[in-house]
């Protein structure tokens, strides 16, 4: 191995999706050297597989939905189909833009980018393309890829991941979708829209089981009023080849025939033969092991984004490589409050949260500790317009703050910057109350659910 040791950056990153170019962009600004090596394409899986093109075809699917239901606006419309290829220009013209901006600026920070598989070599170093190249301190920003389960091979033709069902150049007449966690029900919501016969296949007894029992039961409601079906408490236990498509069974003894499966039951981090364990980085189960200041067990090595066990979403990876670059530069840094963290499922409808769910809240403060209140979307002038259904749930600590904010409905996702506010603000009902918000907007729902819960409802009964 060529040792190229002219040039010791004060950061190498591995790994150029979310948490690494976050971190090479804040650590350039803050006049720090960086390498940024990435073997792919720069933006990683969320802007290339993930988030970005996944929110295009939902919007693509809201459209489609709208243009069937325009005539109970007064809108004369005729729905004659989904034209897949243009779905898919439109989706990829996307995501070139931002690649395209992304790129541009990661250059103007003066970012040393190369492209190519790289290795880590030394608490110091990472081989690629036959250099060696030397860093103060390393992150490792590796990412995740989609995961199965022990017997089940995802071979891309019937049996496929999120990343094949984005490039899928037909739209299916049917569906299995292992897993009703966030990626299993936004496909869901897609296909459905497209016109797909879709059954979700769940082990846990509710969808998107990490939000609050009351989001999960909301959209169960509402898939159901779609058409998606689902089974709950549902173990898979095999699939075969049939003539046309798949045969999925469960352990329960259900069989359901489909032209696909898609496997959705999450990300498994990507660390496997890329030296980490080999210079004596903690591990566990493929995930690195890192301090809440993101620090690994080797002083010179952080990491960041899904290769921790953090929460597996980009604008986390984005606070975490902010947090190490700002920390390596000196500055002075705070731990990151997870539960501090807007979660979105952008289905339709969207389910959007912040804090605690109500059972985490009464197990951390009791359950004569803890106050909820519920404000059906019914009450709500914009909602109304948009003919959407839903609740926002306001989760309280007695007399004290808001610690969980709990949304379903169209365009909830949008609603979740305030919520995020009440919770890191640590606000109380009564002063969230005495914020004026735009009449008519949804934002009024979030105000008006918080006027109710200082106990002075104005559109809501007692």
């Amino acid at each position: 191995m060529a040792n190229d040791a002219s040039t010791v950056f004060d950061v190498v990153i591995l790994g150029g999706g979310s948490g690494g170019y976050a971190a090479a962009l804040r650590a350039a600004q803050l006049g720090l050297s960086v390498a940024l090596i990435e073997k792919g394409e720069l933006g990683g899986t969320c802007l290339h597989r993930g988030c970005i093109p996944t929110k295009a075809l939902l919007h693509a699917a809201e459209v489609a939905d709208e243009t069937r239901e325009a005539a109970e606006f007064g809108v004369l419309a005729t729905f004659q189909g989904i034209d897949i290829n243009g779905v898919h220009k439109y989706k990829d013209d996307v995501v070139s833009g931002l690649y395209k901006g992304l790129q541009g600026l990661v250059a103007s920070r003066k970012v040393t980018f190369i492209q190519g598989a790289g290795r880590l070599s030394s608490p110091t170093s990472v081989d690629v393309n036959g250099q060696r190249v030397e860093g103060r301190h390393i992150v490792l920003a590796t990412g995740s890829v989609p995961r199965s389960i022990p017997g089940l091979e995802i071979d891309g033709n019937r049996v496929i991941s999120s990343d094949h069902a984005l490039k899928l150049d037909y739209i299916p007449k049917s569906a299995v979708i292992l897993g009703g966690g966030v990626i299993g029900v936004e496909f869901a919501s897609v296909w459905k829209s497209f016109g797909v016969d879709v059954t979700i296949v769940e082990a846990l007894p509710h969808l998107v089981p990490l939000e609050d029992e009351n989001s999960s039961k909301l959209l169960e409601r509402a898939f159901r009023k779609r058409g998606i079906k689902f089974e709950l408490k549902a173990r898979f236990s095999g699939v075969e080849y049939t003539e046309s498509g798949v045969r999925v069974s469960t352990e329960n003894g259900k069989v359901i025939d489909a032209d696909v499966l898609l496997v959705a039951i999450g990300r498994g981090p990507v660390s496997a033969g890329l030296g980490y364990e080999e210079q004596g980085v903690a591990m566990d189960r493929g995930y690195v092991l890192v301090d809440e200041f993101m620090r690994t067990n080797v002083p010179t090595i952080s990491a960041v984004g899904d290769l921790a066990p953090t929460l597996q979403l980009a604008h986390v990876g984005f606070a975490e490589g902010i947090l190490v670059a700002e920390r390596l530069a000196g500055l002075k840094t705070v731990p990151i409050d997870y539960d501090g963290i807007p979660r979105v499922t952008y289905s339709n409808p969207e389910v959007a949260s912040v804090g605690l769910s109500e059972a985490k809240a009464v197990e951390q403060y009791g359950k004569e500790k803890v106050v909820t209140l519920k404000y059906n979307l019914a009450g709500n002038g914009k909602s109304k317009i948009l003919k959407t259904a839903g609740e926002i749930k306001l989760v309280q600590v007695k007399d004290g703050a808001v610690v969980g904010v709990h949304m379903v409905g169209a365009r909830m996702g949008e609603q979740v910057g305030e919520a995020q506010l009440i919770y890191n603000w640590e606000a109380l009902p009564s002063e969230v109350a005495q914020l004026i918000h735009a009449h008519p907007s949804q934002s009024e729902a979030l105000g008006e659910a918080h006027l109710a819960l200082a106990g002075k409802p104005l559109h809501a009964h007692d």
